[in-house]
């Protein structure tokens, strides 16, 4: 009674073990729970295993799996029965799982080291077929794709299918894409379930890493086609920098469509087809996932980060601020494609050079701020014409200040996580204390560029040269302000502000002109007699005509840019010039000894005053916009 107890006891674990034998741990665990009870009832396992001809088991396994894989034929392949020799790979695998447990056994510990060299020898032969089912799935797609056009699929055919007969080694290029709702099945429905169960065998053999590289080593090549079609080039970090401008401006293009295609096109359809190889088998698809895309994303974020870490010219901000929003708005991408525990690293890298392209921004306002600083105030601008620091300052302002949404993100993210510091820069202005941080920063550069006119206001000997110089730029500052972003981060009160202070500058010109023109024209006091009076009318007669022709001579050839402001100066003198003048010439004309002999005195009559006014400050067409 108590044999055949233990016999049924050896029966129902068997059963059970092989019943669980199709998880990973549980067979070996429940072999362990019972064969632990009693060293009897191991014995009586060992015994029964040994009982049951592990040997001649074996050998039938042996035998029918030699069959497959001493072949040159594909397993899968016409003719051939794959499924055969997964069940045969199904029943080794049983044998490994039940055996390992009593390895302590000699017998068993010599039969499962036969089993396990087998398993490794059926396992090199799966991953052998998973691979060239891999790669004649995917040529098995080409060729669909070459006599179809299906929508679902992206045409990477060439734009002139003559050149194709030329060069054999050509590369076709991408047709441009518009729409990112796009899912490559990149492989045929049956390759992939070909490729499911022996993804299932040789997770569960063990070799997860073997199968998930198989895969990978394939879709990678798939990759690279696509990006090569993208004309996306292989740069080391060391190759950008060593770029000429114009060249990699070209070379952000391609990259900004390659960065869209890859993460809302390839990625997701690479992720959709592992998982899909891989169904039930989250570890094993994440791992494979991430070895088809990982250098492929390293390529793409390794340009992004050599641009980031580059030169911080000030005209590269805007193709800087491409690659920025490019990065930032396939964020959400990241999130999605790259959530596992083997791409999170990608996902985290991609949102530290995203950062680091922030900071590159900002050190580009820096850079602006220096070319400023260090502009030289040496030569005075002929003619006091605007000065080109300030027409490429506004410019470029006016700019950048289109992308003012990237740029606000860019300066609040650098205040909030305390990157830098700006309250420096609001100084006493009660308006820009409320200010965003990147109109802090605008209104910063503006100062340091008023700052800078100024400074070179200075190298003018005339005052009134000095009021015209800054009279043109700050017009020019305030037009480039005006019904713009620009204008909007900066404020109407700024604007207002700057508006007077040109008008400061109009009465300033004004009063170092012609002060002393509009002095001689004063009336004569009336204590003199009529012989004094027509003297001294005389003398300032002679005198206004050389002040008015000294003025007339300089100012002829300087400049005021803007029509509209030009006519205001204009008019101003005239209006303040031509009554005082008109009122000389009565008195003139009423002095006793003079009478009708006026015009032997009188050089420009009021018509011909006006008329020399109105050709002042057209020194040439380079004042103009």
């Amino acid at each position: 009674m108590a044999e055949n107890g233990e016999e049924k006891l050896i029966a129902v674990a068997r059963h059970i073990a092989k019943t669980l034998g199709h998880t990973d741990t549980m067979t070996d665990d429940i072999l362990k729970i019972f064969s632990s009870f009693d060293g009897r009832l191991r014995e009586k396992l060992a015994e029964k295993l040994s009982d049951d001809g592990m040997e001649q088991i074996l050998d039938a396994i042996d035998h029918q799996i030699t069959q497959f894989i001493s072949s040159d034929r594909p397993i899968w392949s016409a003719g051939a029965d794959p499924g055969a020799f997964l069940d045969s790979v199904d029943q080794l695998i049983a044998a490994v799982r039940d055996w390992t447990p009593l390895a302590d056994d000699k017998k068993i510990s010599a039969c499962l080291d036969r089993a396990e060299d087998l398993l490794q020898q059926s396992m090199f032969r799966l991953e052998e077929e998973f691979r060239t089912l891999v790669e004649r799935g995917a040529e098995s797609f080409d060729a669909t794709q070459a006599e179809s056009a299906h929508p679902h699929h992206p045409d990477f055919s060439d734009e002139d299918d003559d050149f194709g007969d030329e060069d054999e080694n050509f590369i076709p290029v991408a047709q441009p894409i518009t729409d990112y709702d796009i899912v490559i099945d990149a492989l045929p429905l049956g390759t992939v379930g070909d490729l499911h169960q022996i993804a299932k065998r040789m997770v569960s053999a063990g070799y997860m890493k073997e199968c998930a590289h198989a895969y990978s080593s394939c879709r990678r090549d798939f990759l690279e086609e696509s990006f090569s079609r993208l004309g996306l080039q292989k740069l080391s970090i060391d190759d950008v920098h060593r770029m000429q401008w114009t060249q990699l401006e070209d070379e952000i293009e391609k990259w900004i469509k390659a960065m869209n295609v890859a993460f809302r096109i390839l990625f997701p359809s690479e992720r959709r087809l592992c998982d899909r190889v891989f169904l039930g088998l989250s570890s094993a698809a994440d791992l494979s996932f991430m070895e088809v895309c990982r250098g492929s994303t390293i390529q793409l974020l390794n340009f992004a980060d050599a641009v980031a870490i580059g030169s911080r010219a000030p005209e590269r901000l805007f193709k800087v601020l491409d690659v920025y929003e490019t990065v930032r708005d396939l964020i959400p991408e990241f999130d999605i494609i790259f959530s596992d525990q083997y791409c999170v690293s990608l996902r985290n890298e991609a949102v530290t050079i995203w950062k680091r392209l922030g900071e590159a921004i900002r050190g580009i306002f820096m850079e602006l701020e220096n070319l400023i600083r260090r502009d030289p105030a040496k030569e005075p601008v002929p003619g006091g014409r605007m000065h080109p620091i300030t027409r490429y300052v506004m410019n470029y302002l006016r700019a950048a200040c289109r992308a003012r949404q990237t740029l606000e993100q860019v300066f609040e993210e650098s205040a909030a996580g305390g990157g830098s510091n700006l309250d420096y820069r609001k100084g006493d202005d009660a308006a820009l204390a409320s200010s965003s941080s990147l109109g802090v920063q605008i209104a910063w550069i503006m100062e340091l560029l008023e700052s800078n006119l100024e400074a070179k206001s200075k190298i003018y000997r005339d005052p009134a040269l000095c009021a015209v110089f800054m009279m043109n730029n700050g017009r020019y500052i305030v037009q480039k302000a005006k019904d713009n972003e620009l204008g909007m981060l900066l404020g109407e009160d700024w604007i207002r502000k700057h508006a007077a202070k040109v008008r400061q500058y109009h009465v300033n010109y004004q009063r170092s002109s012609w002060s002393k023109v509009l002095g001689v024209l004063k009336a004569e006091s009336s204590s003199m007699s009529p012989n004094e009076t027509s003297k001294n009318l005389k003398e300032k007669l002679k005198l206004f005509n050389s002040y008015f022709e000294e003025i007339y001579k300089a100012q002829s050839s300087w400049v005021i840019f803007d029509d509209q402001l030009r006519d205001e100066v204009r008019s101003s003198i005239t209006g303040a010039l031509c009554p005082a003048y008109r009122n000389f010439l009565g008195r003139l004309q009423g002095a006793s000894d003079i009478g009708k002999n006026t015009d032997r005195y009188i050089r420009y009559n009021v018509e011909e005053m006006e008329a020399r006014i109105s050709q002042l400050f057209a020194g040439g067409s380079n004042g103009r916009r």
